[in-house]
């Protein structure tokens, strides 16, 4: 065939694609009547996400690489949420943040995404159903615990569970208005930025002031106001601010990821494959901790990941955060979870949701 032909096989594919799309969207709005009708208030189902995009890559036979069509996937699901119920995502902004990148990656671009100061907000916004959903940063492969993530679990006041969770690569690029670093007095970022690249500034920006803000898109909005200065963002952020990529993929860690924890009012329901974080603190005596952890794993619950955090105002007083396997309706989680109330001062259930999809 000649270039023509093919092309004009393409065209025919592409209005046939357009065609089903509308099938789809047509049917995802019936689906929000049924749901509004059953009086259920949420479009976004983890599971059904989770499903979906299995399903759709293990039917690919190829060319399309799977990350391909999970992209293609999720802003179709992204357009079909929107039909369904309109759904208002929070995120700590400005535009261009990490957490703006991360709530495109999961809601896509046709929910409506609004940028708000800090993490606490992000909770207030979820728990007073300001907004639907939230999106929040909680562990760096290098920086740890996001502390003010921890902290707002520990004060949220209302309805505020974990309902699914995502990890994204996170590549820290300097940003700036002059290719000349020896000009850069002043570099802006969060503080949790500034350790990820501790070795690359050490080297290439020792003389420059090193100044904390509360979001790298804050940072890129500094430094396109400020002259002789820097900020360390997303690639993003430089596109939206004016300002160009001095130095890209910055990080000590090649490897560098965040997880990131989507806020809801609703509990996901079980898939088989599942996650449960918990929220306790035990008694102050030798062992408590153990004691827990045992309970759990003699009913067969395994723990994927521990951390502890000081309480507010008490340093001497510690709560743990812990991941484990499975739903907390399934029965071992269940049985487990209600024979570690006596063994604990405070229990609580932050949510049980899907495992998240790999990346493929």
């Amino acid at each position: 065939m000649s270039l023509d032909d093919i092309r004009k096989q393409i065209d025919v594919i592409d209005l046939r694609l357009v065609e089903l799309m509308n099938e789809r969207a047509k049917l995802a709005v019936e689906i929000g009547r049924l749901k509004r009708e059953a009086g259920q208030n949420a479009a976004y189902a983890p599971e059904r996400e989770r499903e979906v995009l299995e399903r759709v890559a293990s039917a690919s036979a190829g060319p399309l690489q799977e990350a391909t069509l999970r992209a293609i996937w999720k802003e179709l699901m992204s357009g079909s949420l929107a039909l369904e119920m309109p759904a208002k995502v929070m995120y700590l902004g400005p535009e261009g943040s990490f957490s703006h990148l991360a709530a495109l990656e999961k809601f896509g671009r046709s929910v409506d995404l609004a940028a708000v100061r800090d993490i606490a907000s992000v909770f207030d916004g979820v728990s007073r159903g300001l907004a639907d959903y939230g999106i929040v940063p909680v562990e760096n492969t290098t920086g740890g615990a996001v502390r003010d993530t921890m902290e707002c679990f520990l004060g949220v006041q209302g309805p505020v569970n974990i309902c699914a969770e995502m990890a994204m690569p996170v590549h820290q690029n300097l940003l700036g208005k002059t290719a000349d670093l020896g000009k850069v007095m002043k570099v802006y970022s969060k503080p949790q930025v500034f350790d990820q690249c501790r070795g690359w500034l050490s080297q290439n920006l020792a003389h420059a002031d090193q100044v904390a803000v509360d979001s790298t898109a804050e940072a890129a909005l500094l430094a396109a106001k400020v002259g002789g200065t820097a900020a360390i963002a997303s690639a993003m952020a430089a596109e939206l601010y004016g300002l160009a990529v001095l130095a890209p993929a910055i990080e000590d860690n090649p490897q560098n990821q965040t997880r990131f924890l989507v806020l809801g009012r609703e509990n996901p329901k079980p898939t088989g494959r599942d996650k449960t974080c918990l929220l306790f603190s035990t008694a102050h005596k030798a062992g408590a901790l153990v004691e827990v952890l045992d309970l759990f794993r003699q009913h067969g619950v395994n723990m994927t990941k521990i951390e502890s955090h000081p309480a507010p105002g008490k340093s001497w007083e510690y709560y743990f955060f812990v991941d484990i396997e499975g739903h907390r309706d399934d029965e071992p989680v269940r049985e487990a979870l209600e024979e570690a109330k006596a063994h604990t001062r405070e229990l609580r259930v932050l949510g049980s949701f899907p495992v998240m999809v790999s990346a493929g």
